[in-house]
């Protein structure tokens, strides 16, 4: 196959996002919260993880632990036990506690907005803080690369990033601006109904003849590191 030219893939790319739009319009998040620091939990608790998961147990965490000085003071095994049904549970009980006593004791209890204090918080990467940014603040800084995300545009040979982080930058140089805050919303459904990890649904699919992995018996599949 001849090399793709930068403009060519940029085409391709606003073409597959356009059509993707008109199946998944709207970029509501599917993870429920009532204010910034349930969303920053939220999205911290939800890396390997299902949202329908997460959301069953965030009512109990934030009923019992409803603002960062409560969650930040709140005991390990009490979180860890409100949220033990969650992959990894453990580990995300213990960034939901370090990150809230960080909100706490360098922010004044409030959640930063900016890409630099989020990712300092323990265990929130640039994805969770696109999110947060995106959707919390209404500042669009980047492109909020999950599995999903990650998994089609290596499908779609966008990039060829060995991670997610990596893939983010290769994104941002050939997808304009005004596309990056619906794209992780929009694609992680289209992930979901179609371009599945296991088996994706070609045959079914709108892009399958602008995706140069359509139908391949090994498609590439998405890492599983952490974002």
């Amino acid at each position: 196959m001849p090399r793709e030219s930068k403009s060519a893939k940029q085409a391709r790319a606003i073409e597959a996002l356009e059509r993707i739009d008109k199946i998944f319009p709207g970029t509501a998040i599917l993870l429920n919260h009532k204010n910034v620091f349930e969303l920053v939990i939220a999205v911290l608790m939800s890396a390997q993880t299902t949202d329908r998961q997460v959301n069953k147990v965030t009512p109990l965490l934030f009923e019992k632990f409803p603002t960062p000085y409560a969650l930040a003071d709140a005991p390990l095994h009490e979180i860890e036990d409100l949220i033990k049904s969650l992959g990894f549970f453990r580990t995300k009980a213990l960034h939901v506690k370090e990150s809230s006593q960080m909100i706490v004791s360098e922010f004044g209890g409030e959640v930063p907005h900016t890409m630099e204090e989020l990712t300092r918080l323990p265990g929130v990467g640039r994805k969770t803080a696109n999110i947060v940014l995106n959707t919390g603040f209404g500042i669009v800084e980047g492109i909020a690369v999950d599995t999903h995300v990650y998994r089609i545009a290596k499908r779609l040979r966008l990039t060829s990033a060995k991670t997610p982080g990596q893939a983010e930058f290769d994104l941002l140089k050939i997808i304009p601006q005004k596309y990056w805050s619906q794209l992780n919303h929009q694609w992680v459904q289209f992930g979901r109904a179609i371009c599945d990890a296991k088996k994706p649904k070609c045959d079914e699919c709108p892009l399958v003849d602008i995706c140069p992995s359509a139908f391949l018996p090994n498609t590439t599949r998405a890492s599983k590191k952490k974002a």
